[in-house]
């Protein structure tokens, strides 16, 4: 799988995420997990969740912020590398650009954060819902 944000050079990176930064909305945000959260599925609404709660603190960096943005954005926007109604795969670009932002801000998720977006993740998802994969990649 390619992770877009790993392979395009650092000028394609800027491009990028100033382009997905003009997608990005709250309001936005949450209207595509609403209509595609089951789609998208548990570990891309999880990553999700998790950059979106982080975004709310305000003690977060702006460098910091801009990152989340610009991955919020890539996953708003309705056309990326793969199109997200592409069936079975969709997403898995998205994936890639949440993982990234993810590492990228690690260091700024907070329990706080980590239960806001596991009980959101559990009103849509249930309780069995499992964010193990994620949590061991940004060491949680």
């Amino acid at each position: 799988m390619k992770e877009p944000l790993l392979e395009e050079t650092a000028e394609q990176q800027v491009e990028t995420l100033q382009y997905a930064e003009k997608a990005y909305s709250d309001d936005k945000l949450w209207s595509k997990l609403v209509k595609f959260g089951k789609k998208a599925g548990s570990s891309v609404v999880y990553a999700c969740l998790l950059l979106f709660y982080t975004l709310q603190k305000p003690e977060v960096p702006m460098k910091t912020k801009t990152i989340i943005i610009g991955a919020l954005g890539y996953f708003i926007l309705p056309l990326d590398l793969i199109p997200d109604f592409a069936a079975g795969i969709g997403f898995t670009d998205d994936l890639g650009a949440l993982g990234v932002a993810l590492i990228q801000v690690a260091m700024h998720i907070d329990d706080d954060i980590k239960v806001k977006a596991r009980g959101k993740l559990q009103e849509w998802f249930g309780t069995s819902v499992d964010t193990s994969e994620i949590d061991q990649k940004i060491g949680m």
